[in-house]
């Protein structure tokens, strides 16, 4: 069943069950929504990943999570300003008043769930491997990666690493804090393989065939739920958000949207800097 058919079956339950999160006695007496009217401008944590959130040739954000957090704005009737933040300080840049929401591609996860208030998802991806061709071209399961011999790379505070690390003690993990060196580091063929987020490890098979592949038994090791985070207490802010994604799940944008970006690059490569 496609995605999108399963979130807008889910979203009437969901949007009850996660709205109750936000109900609490510390709720602010003016909620974030209003803030943001007066203000005028939605204030949003992000962070870079292709192809969610990413710069062009000249320097503008571009990206999935761009075009959802502008259209979120739009419909607010407010500017965006986006508050590029490494990823792992964007929950505490979040909790410390930095934006008001992260659309940033964020998994829900029960550990981040007691830190922050997390919206019905709007998208979802998965895990995947992407290997170096040579180093890795006689492993045949994914137990072969699970070696003292081997190097496993991924990017720091993602979900990869503790997936990386689960899955293959045995093998030395090195993390990155930018997602590009992590994968340069396979490229280079000081590591075996790269667990990221899917698309990427397979848009970078395919821009470096000779480098690097996806191996068919690694292929989409996990499926994950991306929602907007929040700081706890505002339930008017988590139904607000909530409702913004149902009503764009259901009239085809949010979909619309996902596919240009994560189908190809061929709607978007034009636009990235060829250094």
């Amino acid at each position: 069943m496609q995605i999108w058919n399963k979130i807008a079956k889910a979203i009437p339950i969901a949007a009850l069950v996660l709205g109750m999160f936000g109900l609490g006695p510390k709720a602010s007496a003016q909620n974030l929504i209003d803030k943001i009217e007066q203000k005028g401008t939605l204030t949003v944590g992000i962070s870079t990943f292709v192809p969610w959130a990413m710069r062009d040739k000249d320097g503008k954000l571009i990206g999935f999570e761009v075009d959802v957090a502008t259209q979120l704005a739009k419909d607010m009737g407010v500017k965006v300003r986006f508050v590029p933040t490494a990823w792992s300080g964007i929950i505490p840049a979040l909790l410390a008043g930095k934006f008001d929401v992260i659309i940033a591609g964020m998994s829900i996860t029960p550990q981040r769930n007691l830190t922050v208030n997390f919206t019905i998802p709007y998208a979802q991806s998965g895990q995947q491997i992407v290997a170096n061709s040579e180093l890795a071209s006689k492993f045949t399961k994914l137990s072969d990666f699970n070696a003292s011999n081997v190097t496993m790379a991924c990017r720091r505070a993602t979900l990869s690493c503790p997936m990386a690390q689960k899955m293959f003690p045995k093998a030395t993990l090195r993390q990155f804090d930018n997602e590009a060196q992590a994968y340069q580091e396979v490229i280079n063929g000081n590591a075996y393989g790269m667990i990221a987020s899917a698309p990427t490890p397979r848009f970078w098979a395919n821009d470096y065939p000779n480098k690097l592949f996806v191996p068919s038994f690694a292929d989409n090791l996990s499926a994950s739920d991306e929602a907007f985070a929040l700081r706890k207490g505002d339930a008017d802010a988590l139904n607000y958000f909530d409702n913004w994604i149902i009503y764009r799940t259901h009239d085809g944008w949010l979909k619309e949207r996902h596919d240009f970006w994560f189908n190809s690059k061929a709607g978007w490569q034009n636009m990235m800097s060829t250094k």
